[in-house]
């Protein structure tokens, strides 16, 4: 089993992120710690954070407030959920939490159910509980639980993946080639997109962009592909490379075959739902384009924009890192075409908004409960929004090479000695 801790900002956007797989049959409420229950057992976000409120109106000076745990057993472990319900509640106890609010959510919208935690790491007293040797910590109890419940443990191959890095292509760093290899040789096996214009999209994320080209060989029209560097202004960066310098799986043939399997396989996804509705929330609360893709980027959705030379924008495609899928915009929706977000960014023509955020048979959104403007929430560790102010993502965990292994004593000695030094600079 792995974990994954992030830590956030916003604890309306976790909680949005968590309750959308609720609202959509996509997830469940597994267990509650410390929170305020409601008389139907159903629950809306701001019902949810109401149990938090005291804990975030006494916080001192902890601007990350909000912490947005995931466990993941192996995908061949079939655990119930009662062990899910005993795993949480050790885990939050053992990590220091035991006594904090918190709610447990079940996700069941892709092919291996796994849970996510939301709570808070600031005490009724405001004080933050401590972190110290946390990734440790959370590893060594991930091995009590799998020996607990008798779990497919995680080798040490798995537990090192989870802290590999997938880089966007630096072309000031030389080696070029192999930056792209790198990328390319290894999206397929984790994305699913359907049109080379989606690919493109997720690409870029990476510095990366592919133009097709055709010339005649041997009496007969062929079609090939290039795949050229970017810099961070994705402009050209670099001269081309063929798709044949990265293997078969990078050329036409295998793409086209890629695009026609995810096609089958995303027609009745359920994620599109709710992908749908963390867009359409994104909508209703943000008021220019910057804000809806911060909102979106930190619950794990990258927005990548297209316009033309006047800036007029054609093209809107989403990125789920979540369900590991891209998505043009029209593909989703007309209400969320490129022509919609064009109106609204550069005409100031904001989107009537017809469906209902959070739509189930089980209750109803009251009209005066309002999805308030906040800072969304940081989705996980591995979804670093540092590089660019769009929120590209500057690494993906699990994918590429083996990042160096953390000596966390040695780490805590030398953020002491920083602390130390600062100090006597200070006198």
């Amino acid at each position: 089993m792995i974990a994954k801790i992030g830590r956030s900002g916003n604890l309306y956007g976790a909680l949005a992120y968590n309750q959308l797989k609720v609202d959509n049959e996509n997830g469940q409420i597994l267990f509650s710690n410390k929170m305020i229950e409601t008389p139907s057992g159903h629950y809306s976000v701001a019902q949810l954070a109401q149990s938090f409120a005291p804990y975030l109106i006494a916080n001192r000076n902890t601007e990350k407030h909000t912490l947005h745990i995931s466990l993941n057993p192996d995908p061949k472990d079939s655990v119930s959920n009662d062990t899910y319900r005993e795993m949480a509640e050790q885990y939050m106890r053992e990590m220091g939490y035991g006594e904090q609010p918190f709610v447990v959510f079940k996700h069941t919208d892709i092919d291996r159910s796994h849970i996510h935690i939301v709570s808070v790491c600031v005490d009724e007293s405001g004080k933050k509980i401590s972190d110290k040797f946390e990734k440790m910590r959370s590893m060594n109890i991930c091995r009590e639980l799998e020996r607990k419940h008798e779990l497919i443990p995680a080798t040490d191959k798995e537990r090192n993946q989870n802290d590999k890095v997938f880089r966007p292509l630096d072309y000031r760093a030389g080696d070029v080639k192999s930056q792209i290899s790198s990328v390319v040789r290894h999206l397929p096996n984790y994305y699913q997109y359907q049109t080379l214009g989606e690919y493109n999209a997720l690409l870029s994320l990476f510095n990366i962009t592919t133009e097709k080209v055709e010339g005649e060989l041997q009496g007969k029209m062929k079609q090939g592909l290039l795949y050229i560097p970017l810099n961070e202004k994705g402009e050209r960066a670099g001269h081309p490379f063929k798709a044949s310098l990265f293997g078969k799986n990078a050329g036409l043939p295998a793409l086209e075959l890629h695009f026609a399997k995810c096609k089958k396989a995303l027609k009745d996804s359920p994620t599109r739902q709710t992908l749908k509705s963390a867009i359409t929330v994104a909508l209703k609360s943000t008021i220019d384009e910057q804000a809806f893709k911060k909102q979106l980027s930190e619950q794990g959705i990258n927005v990548v924009v297209r316009r033309n030379d006047t800036g007029r924008i054609y093209g809107v495609t989403f990125i789920d890192h979540n369900s590991k899928a891209v998505w043009n915009g029209s593909r989703l929706g007309k209400e969320l075409s490129a022509n919609i977000f064009n109106d609204y960014w550069n005409n100031n023509i904001k989107p009537e908004i017809k469906e209902r955020v959070a739509q189930q048979p089980k209750r109803s959104i009251s009209n005066d409960e309002e999805i308030p403007v906040e800072k969304p929430h940081h989705f996980f560790d591995f979804l670093n929004n540092d590089r660019h102010e769009d929120g590209l993502i500057e690494a993906f965990g699990g994918l590429l090479p083996e990042a160096q292994g953390e000596d966390y004593e040695e780490e805590d000695f030398a953020n002491k000695m920083k602390k130390k030094r600062k100090r006597q600079r200070g006198q």
